[in-house]
């Protein structure tokens, strides 16, 4: 069986590619390779990988022969990133993944996942089902659900779609990312013993281990049937909706470090938290792993020399670096 991946060199593209390799899958990882190819140098070699640099916006769709399954990343990732260009966001996240949705049906691909986000119920009291009205804040948030509109409606007996809305994602890869909250707070305690938290840490999110995302992807790969065509999935682990503050505190007592708070920022007035019974119940999937794994990990990592923060690590400031050097539209 053959996947594409857009996005396959990202911060979660680059896991699942790897994890998509070992599962014995071929994949094709389409990218613009933006940050590099680093993430991908200890398979590059691999006889079922096929690295291909272009653009989910106007790549040939001949690429899509043999194609069973697209897993659908590419975008430009996060709130802050999304606002630098509004219209790029748009462009890239909605129509470009319209796109790929519509040739990948017309190119008799079977399956198309979206990548969404929990981040478009945006701000809400109570809990957040697949069903719950949607409030997006962001324009990353809303690109996210325009693609939703657009590209679910696709699904019929011969092209099984679904959409994943992730919570916010964490843990190590080897396209590291430092802007995701997790991540961010791990770095703080190595380097000064300080948490970088927003104000004023009552903020709910829910979250989710990187290696858990690519998990879900392939239970969604491996489960391609009626009962996910058409459908919105919320993933993630309801044991991990976190008030940031308690989520800070998780991270500290982790690595077992005396450690203090780091107010940034105004109140944010993004908060929700979410429900994942329906993947739960629908695809038997359960997280495996949690924020005190993967704060050990990272810091064992930065500890050790394995990791260290750099500007690509910083997703917004990176892309603020390209839009500044080159033009996005026609590279």
């Amino acid at each position: 069986m053959q996947i594409l991946v857009t996005g396959g060199a990202g911060y979660i593209g680059s896991v699942l590619v790897h994890h998509l390799l070992n599962e014995g899958y071929k994949v094709k990882c389409l990218d613009r390779f933006f940050f590099g190819k680093e993430s991908l140098d200890d398979i590059s070699t691999n006889s079922g990988l096929e690295l291909i640099e272009d653009d989910i916006r106007w790549f040939d769709p001949d690429l899509l022969n043999g194609v069973d399954a697209v897993v659908d990343l590419a975008a430009l990732s996060n709130d802050p990133t999304g606002e630098l260009d509004p219209q790029l966001t748009l462009d890239i996240n909605y129509k470009g993944r319209a796109r790929v949705a519509k040739v990948s049906k017309k190119h008799g691909v079977k399956q198309y996942i979206l990548a969404s986000s929990c981040s478009i119920y945006g701000f809400r009291d109570e809990l957040a089902y697949e069903t719950t009205s949607v409030n997006p804040l962001t324009t990353y948030a809303t690109a996210n659900f325009m693609a939703e509109n657009e590209i679910l409606p696709l699904a019929d007996s011969k092209f099984t779609v679904t959409a994943l809305r992730f919570a916010t994602v964490y843990g190590l890869s080897k396209r590291m990312r430092f802007d995701l909250a997790v991540n961010g707070m791990t770095l703080g305690v190595f380097k000064n013993k300080k948490i970088p938290l927003m104000r004023d840490g009552k903020q709910w999110r829910p979250f989710i281990h990187i290696n858990d995302v690519a998990r879900a992807y392939s239970a969604a790969i491996e489960n391609s049937h009626d009962a996910i065509n058409g459908q919105i999935f919320n993933v993630g682990s309801d044991e991990q909706n976190y008030q940031l503050f308690d989520l800070a505190k998780t991270i500290g007592d982790s690595i077992n470090s005396t450690y203090e708070i780091e107010w940034y920022g105004s109140v944010d007035h993004r908060s929700y938290r979410v429900s994942f019974k329906k993947f739960h119940d629908v695809l038997k999937f359960d997280a495996l792993h949690s924020p005190r794994d993967a704060t050990v990990e990272i810091y064992n990592a930065l500890k050790d020399g394995r990791l260290t923060d750099s500007p690509k690590t910083y997703t917004v400031n990176w892309y603020k670096h390209l839009l500044a050097e080159y033009n996005l539209m026609k590279l």
